[in-house]
């Protein structure tokens, strides 16, 4: 596998991450699928076939980060590609509608549990294995990294009242989105001259279980442009945040 491509990508088992995993092992990545229940991994892993390879990994977990490093360093010796695509947007139970999402989330009334436990995942879980995954990404010859992020964490959309999804914009969800967006801009200037490139993409409102599957793009159009800039060269760009088809999205 030496001459392959590694890549790590995080909640690979549904949504996003599966069909990246997917297309990425279809171009010849190896592609570890990054799986908080290691089960369901490895059932998604079964699903595409050689070349996807379940890995356990919960990234609010520092010792499963740790376990996940170790084994990569030990089975592959390197990781090129890191896709930081693991996310939640609230911890209530399956079925709970956006609608429902809307009127639980506003800031005056949102519960700073799920708030934490959302930026838990989404800000400081990425922030924890870029710090774990970042010795093995310099042991590439093309590193890259791209963090999963969304236009509802675009401060600048949001300020704008003729955004459609406004309304949507809260201390939970879109503003662990902002900072996420905020996060990878240091992982950015911090990496300038190294050769390792970080991008972000947005998927757009993508039918997941991330929205109750009430999104609006199909989960083939919606990992567009992931898959575009995860299979970008060692001649491509970083430092830009896109969504399909390499349009720029303010930050």
């Amino acid at each position: 596998m030496s001459h392959k491509r590694i890549a790590l990508v995080t909640g690979a088992n549904q949504g996003i991450g599966f069909q990246l995993s997917k297309e990425l092992v279809a171009h010849g990545v190896t592609v570890l699928m990054g799986s908080r229940n290691l089960e369901r991994g490895e059932a998604a892993a079964r699903e595409i076939g050689d070349g996807a390879i379940a890995i356990q990994i919960d990234v609010t977990d520092p010792a499963s980060i740790a376990a996940a490093t170790a084994r990569i360093r030990t089975e592959f010796g390197r990781l090129d590609l890191l896709v930081n695509n693991a996310a939640i947007s609230n911890t209530r139970e399956s079925g709970f509608t956006m609608a429902d999402y809307i009127k639980t989330s506003g800031a005056s009334i949102a519960s700073l549990d799920e708030i934490r436990a959302v930026w838990e995942t989404n800000v400081f879980g990425v922030l924890a294995v870029y710090q774990a995954m970042l010795p093995l990404l310099r042991l590439s010859s093309d590193a890259r990294i791209v963090n999963v992020s969304s236009g509802a964490g675009s401060l600048t959309l949001n300020a704008d009242p003729s955004f459609p999804y406004r309304s949507v914009f809260n201390p939970g969800y879109g503003a662990s989105k902002a900072a996420l967006n905020a996060v990878t801009l240091g992982m950015m200037i911090e990496l300038e001259g190294s050769g390792i490139k970080v991008n972000l993409v947005s998927p757009g409102f993508t039918s997941t279980n991330l929205n109750n599957f009430e999104g609006t793009e199909s989960l083939e159009d919606g990992s567009r442009e992931v898959v575009r800039v995860a299979l970008l060269g060692p001649d491509g760009p970083s430092g830009t945040f896109t969504m399909w088809e390499n349009a720029t999205i303010p930050w």
